[in-house]
């Protein structure tokens, strides 16, 4: 699938700001390093959503490939493994797959991760059991962020389980008052999307007829917030 300039346009500033602005701060909310009051409720919401994603995979991943669409440093794409799962784990910054390579060490017994650096939609990437994707979706647009999920959901054999930001008053205001700041001094822009329409626009798309949604949840925990959709092949 050939995604609009939007998405390459947007893929690149996220590219720019993961490698070059915030891999440090980054690399340090995903430690056990302390961290201010804001950033503990970021890295404790986080492992709560990675908890409840590796949730949905089965225990025994034996056999299976998984993809970790934009692994970050890696934590997700250890745990997968360690249940048995051979993963490809990709994100499209050098630094944070160099900080992934350095920090993740599997126990015997485990099954194998590869990083790479990759576009997680890129062509070469191959077929995948499932197919995870945590909060790498939400800072694109309503229309790019459905034509992702459909590229991923192609490469999935049995499911896809990805995050958006969910509209809410809370987070409509938030991202309003990131707009205040200078561009250099802030992340790209999470996108906020309304359940019901990120619903509508992938049915438009044709996914109902090969998908069915299985679960999703809410994860809100102080300044972070993330729904996920669990979609199984039928």
């Amino acid at each position: 699938m050939m995604l609009p300039e939007t998405y390459t346009r947007r893929r690149d500033q996220i590219e720019n700001y993961f490698d070059r602005t915030a891999v440090d701060a980054w690399a340090k909310l995903t430690s056990d390093a302390p961290v201010s009051r804001i950033r503990a409720t970021v890295r404790a919401g986080r492992d709560k959503m990675r908890e409840t994603l590796v949730g949905y995979l089965p225990s025994d991943l034996r056999g299976a490939r998984v993809l970790d669409a934009g692994c970050g440093t890696g934590a997700l794409a250890a745990e997968v493994a360690s249940r048995g799962a051979d993963v490809l784990a990709i994100d499209i910054s050098p630094r944070l797959i160099a900080l992934a390579e350095e920090r993740v060490r599997l126990p015997a017994g485990a099954g194998s991760i590869e990083f790479r650096v990759s576009d997680m939609v890129a062509r070469d990437l191959g077929q995948f059991d499932w197919v995870v994707a945590m909060d790498s979706l939400i800072h694109y647009p309503p229309d790019d962020m459905a034509d992702m999920v459909l590229a991923l959901s192609a490469r999935a054999r049995r499911g896809v389980a990805f995050t958006f930001a969910p509209r809410t008053p809370a987070l409509s205001v938030m991202h309003a008052v990131g707009r205040l700041f200078p561009r250099g001094n802030r992340s790209p822009d999470i996108v906020p999307v309304a359940p019901m329409a990120l619903a509508a626009t992938l049915a438009r798309r044709g996914l109902e007829s090969e998908f069915v949604l299985a679960r999703s949840a809410r994860i809100d925990v102080g300044f972070y917030t993330s729904q996920t959709v669990e979609l199984v092949r039928r």
